[in-house]
């Protein structure tokens, strides 16, 4: 029987009344002060760091042209040929040979299916980019039977909660 618990809790669970004790305007600062209660052995499964005023931002690295879409379909082809050639190589057939057939073999297959998949936007996403959700603030919200330790903690008053 194991003793791990699962680190998120259940979505249908309700969420129990929680003060904000401090608030940020990074998550850095945010979990700097969950990390110094942590230190000073608070429970901080009874802790939550909030995000609120969410935004999402999309950073534009560059032009997806046809070359680029070949190159990044090659290599992520080849690292899966290469899990795949480890595969047989190592376990089944004890060879190298399979080792480099599969690299190979995953980068041709995936530069092909990245120039199909590029082709197939038809110009309407000519770039690549990456996506992430920011907050504007983030508060610190800890359950209010433990809020008052928290506070003693941190050495300062509580906020009052929104």
């Amino acid at each position: 029987m194991s003793n791990i618990q699962n680190p998120m809790p259940n979505r249908t669970e309700p969420t129990p009344p929680s003060t904000t004790i401090a608030e940020f305007d990074t998550y850095e600062e945010a979990q700097a002060l969950v990390d110094r209660l942590s230190d000073a052995r608070f429970p901080v499964e009874h802790v939550r760091i909030i995000g609120t005023g969410l935004t999402t931002v999309e950073q534009v690295l560059g032009r997806m042209t046809y070359g680029r879409a070949a190159l990044s379909g090659a290599l992520g082809g080849a690292w899966f040929g290469l899990f795949v050639g480890l595969l047989f190589g190592l376990i089944i057939v004890n060879s190298w040979a399979w080792v480099i057939w599969a690299v190979l073999m995953g980068a041709a297959f995936g530069m092909i299916a990245g120039v199909v998949q590029h082709a197939m936007t038809g110009g309407k996403r000519d770039f690549s980019s990456i996506r992430a959700l920011q907050a504007a603030r983030y508060g610190v919200q800890v359950t209010n039977e433990h809020a008052a330790e928290a506070v003693r903690l941190m050495g300062q008053a509580p906020r009052a909660q929104a």
